[in-house]
């Protein structure tokens, strides 16, 4: 594993923060055409994923109830009072006609590489082995995300400034495509969580480095850690305890070898057209950008 790979830290799904910023949005917000984008106040957190069964299917073994100990999980920043998790992002959605293909590499990978779990979710990808639709409904079906800045705590009188440069700074970005390339592995920061992730390796690429040199500096003017020095944007798709990056990389190259030799996997995995730039802070939701079609 190379030493970049292995020293290199993820998204905020990539580390454990004080909020965990990897969790699906389903809503989003509005534009008016007389103020600035509007915030959205996030969601309780989604209730049991048993209750995803219907209550009325009879004789359905609820494969969702998860009887072995949930993973520890070690935060990268401790909680403190009064502290907000930071998280700047594009949000990505993989298309539907891709996600059979992806979800039967997943299946594949978590059977030969155990402790894999659902990216947002503490989940083991086996416990969803019994029912396919479901297996992709839960692993796929919902938003990723490419980190343009690191999940940072900060104090409240800090999240208008932020919000309004961010804004300022970003605030008309053109539309352009993300093509995602390649498997990949990383690990975070304190090597105590590994990811199965793709990244992106040729369009959209620049585009994204710019924009993360432009939170940089936002985050700089606010005291705040700027992003690795040689960013690899990418979206993770599952993720496992503990420094498990050489043994998962070798499987997944073995086994998308094979899906390449028998013709059933391309080189070019998947595109996504950009969608705009989102910023979490707490349990708020705010959209950074407009889009400029010219």
């Amino acid at each position: 594993m190379e030493a970049l790979i292995a020293s290199y830290g993820g998204t905020s799904s990539d580390s454990d923060s004080e909020l965990d910023c990897s969790t699906t949005i389903t809503s989003i917000g509005v534009t008016n055409s007389n103020s600035q984008p509007e915030t959205i106040n996030l969601p309780l957190p989604p209730p049991p994923l048993s209750l995803l069964n219907p209550s009325n299917s009879s004789g359905t073994v609820d494969y969702l109830t998860i009887s072995q100990p949930q993973p520890s999980r070690v935060r990268s920043f401790p909680h403190v009072e009064g502290n907000y998790a930071l998280h700047v992002y594009i949000p990505v959605t993989i298309p539907s006609a891709l996600k059979k293909e992806l979800a039967q590499l997943l299946k594949k990978v978590s059977s030969i590489v155990p402790g894999l779990h659902v990216v947002g979710i503490d989940i083991p990808l086996n416990s969803l082995y019994k029912d396919d639709s479901k297996f992709q409904q839960i692993t796929l079906g919902r938003e990723f995300h490419i980190s343009l800045g690191r999940t940072v705590p900060i104090r409240l009188h800090q999240i208008d400034s932020i919000v309004s440069m961010l804004r300022q700074k970003l605030h008309c970005q053109r539309r352009y495509w993300i093509d995602f390339s390649k498997w990949e592995v990383f690990i975070n920061d304190d090597c105590t969580r590994s990811f199965l992730s793709i990244e992106v390796l040729t369009g959209g690429l620049l585009e994204i480095t710019k924009q993360i040199q432009v939170v940089n500096e936002v985050y700089r003017l606010h005291d705040l850690p700027e992003f690795y020095k040689n960013p690899r944007p990418h979206i993770s798709l599952a993720w496992a305890s503990g420094d498990i990056s050489n043994s998962l990389k070798r499987v997944v190259e073995e086994e998308t070898n094979r899906l390449s030799v028998e013709g059933s996997l391309q080189k070019h995995i998947f595109s996504s057209k950009f969608s705009g730039i989102e910023c979490k802070i707490g349990n708020k939701l705010y959209k950074i950008c407009k889009f400029s079609y010219d």
